[in-house]
């Protein structure tokens, strides 16, 4: 599965964006992911495909929506109320069974800035 994310940019706190992964073929689910410079990639967000089934990190509850559009095969995230700490790396993920993600695509920056 090849995936291509985009949508990532530059946003004052308070702002939103959404984040789109455009996947080659259909997963088990997929997920979004982060990373700021000198620490390890977070969890952020995951869907699985077929029933929906959300599952969000705590600090973006309430904040970010994660969906799916399964004719186009594209997942998004819907980001609100955005915060100088989401400022990262946001990696799409997806995984073909339970376990391990395994497929990665290339991350689009977000930048909050206060």
């Amino acid at each position: 599965v090849q995936l291509q994310a985009s949508g990532g940019g530059l946003v004052q706190a308070g702002g939103s964006l959404r984040l789109s992964c455009a996947a080659s073929g259909r997963a088990f689910s997929m997920a979004w992911f982060r990373q700021v410079p000198g620490k390890e990639r977070e969890f952020v967000a995951s869907i699985r495909w077929s029933s929906g089934i959300t599952s969000y990190t705590d600090s973006v509850k309430g904040r970010f929506t994660i969906s799916r559009d399964i004719p186009k095969n594209t997942v998004y995230l819907q980001m609100i109320s955005l915060k100088p700490e989401d400022t990262a790396v946001y990696y799409c993920a997806a995984r073909q069974r339970p376990g391990e993600y395994d497929f990665w695509g290339q991350g689009t920056q977000v930048t909050v800035s206060s």
